[in-house]
């Protein structure tokens, strides 16, 4: 058991992240690469760390959305490529040169920016394109019923742009219960084999292909790309795990959220919790004070909407608003409790899990979000 002396603590078990990285490979073409996702520290979980132990699993590539996410790769020793999926300022330019990163061509316009930039300073910059199939977000227009492939050609030649692969983004590949959906997915996929096609006709090879993420892999494993791009799977999670999926992974979630209970007292009936006195007591009641907030990321909008903690393999259900650094809860039911005990807001007390989908649906949101919004200030701890 990884011990802690605060209040609220992230435990962080990369030992799991082979066993998941595994079951990503057997849903892949044989052929098929892994590039890890590790954005927003990797969403949440610790981007260094998790980069390390992916490594360990024989991941050769990284996406990152910034260049400072990029450079706190580099300055930890991580020598792997990596893409910088967004928006990269001019000013900050000499940077892909001077640690060797990949940058997305997002525009026309910007690759025309970073070219001039590349033949000012003689150096040669590496890139990705980037075709919009349906996002509208990023990228080079490939989606309307008239688009031009010259526009996508042209990047391929630009000059002191060493332009080595192509990839566009799924919009809707989690959902299968809408046929609308899914036959928008497949059409960007048509989108953007057309765009292979006609770059290979054209004499030009497109290099480094990409289009799945965590959803596009269990919902549509058969598209045989270089890479495929897991930001959630390799972590033991989907976005929800209510949706309807087309493979059924065996994942472990890796993240575990962990407080001390810093006091314990019984109220009487008709007392009320926490502030604007939305919980009141039907009866006499054991609660316990938990040291985490919405200031740790725990949300506040989950108030009142039945959540429930574990402690000592027994679920709690929390009452009232969740305050900034501190959450109540029931534990009427459960004997001896005591201040000092953990309790887990989300992943396992043992071999008993509650899953962080749960509080996920409470906040009105998925665990992309969720897991992001877990602060700074609560300290990871790994093993």
């Amino acid at each position: 058991m990884l011990q802690s002396s605060t209040r609220c603590w992230a435990e962080i078990d990369t030992g799991k992240i082979a066993h998941n990285v595994a079951e990503i490979r057997k849903m892949i073409p044989k052929q098929t690469k892994i590039m890890g996702i590790v954005k927003a520290n990797a969403y949440g979980h610790g981007d260094i760390e998790i980069s390390e132990a992916l490594i360990q699993c024989g991941v050769d590539f990284f996406g990152v959305s910034s260049v400072d996410e990029a450079l706190r790769l580099r300055e930890a020793k991580i020598h792997v490529p990596i893409l910088i999926l967004g928006y990269t300022p001019p000013c900050h330019f000499h940077y892909l040169a001077e640690y060797d990163l990949i940058q997305t061509l997002l525009s026309k316009d910007y690759a025309l920016s970073l070219s001039a930039y590349a033949q000012q300073e003689q150096v040669v910059l590496r890139a990705h394109v980037k075709v919009d199939t349906g996002m509208s977000r990023l990228g080079i227009q490939c989606k309307d019923e008239q688009w031009d492939i010259a526009d996508v050609m042209s990047l391929y030649r630009l000059t002191n742009i060493h332009t080595e692969g192509i990839f566009s983004h799924f919009a809707v590949s989690d959902s299968l219960d809408q046929a609308a959906d899914v036959a928008f997915t497949e059409h960007q996929i048509e989108l953007f084999d057309q765009v292979l096609q006609e770059l290979r006709e054209a004499g030009i090879e497109p290099g480094i292909t990409h289009l799945q993420n965590s959803y596009g892999i269990i919902n549509y494993p058969q598209l045989a790309y270089d890479y495929v791009r897991p930001g959630l799977l390799h972590l033991g999670v989907g976005s929800d795990d209510q949706l309807r999926t087309n493979q059924h992974p065996d994942l472990w979630p890796i993240l575990t959220w962990k407080a001390n209970i810093s006091y314990v007292r019984t109220i009487d009936q008709g007392c009320s919790v926490s502030y604007g006195r939305h919980f009141i007591a039907a009866q006499r009641m054991k609660i316990a004070t938990v040291s985490c907030g919405y200031a740790d990321g725990y949300p506040r909008i989950a108030s009142n909407r039945g959540m429930e903690v574990l402690i000592k393999g027994q679920r709690a259900a929390i009452l009232g608003n969740v305050c900034m650094d501190q959450l109540m809860i029931d534990v009427t039911h459960i004997a001896d409790v005591k201040a000092g005990d953990s309790v887990i807001l989300c992943g396992y007390d043992q071999d008993v899990l509650l899953p962080i989908d749960e509080l996920s649906r409470a906040a009105q949101t998925i665990n992309n979000e969720t897991l992001c919004r877990i602060t700074a200030r609560v300290p990871r701890i790994y093993r």
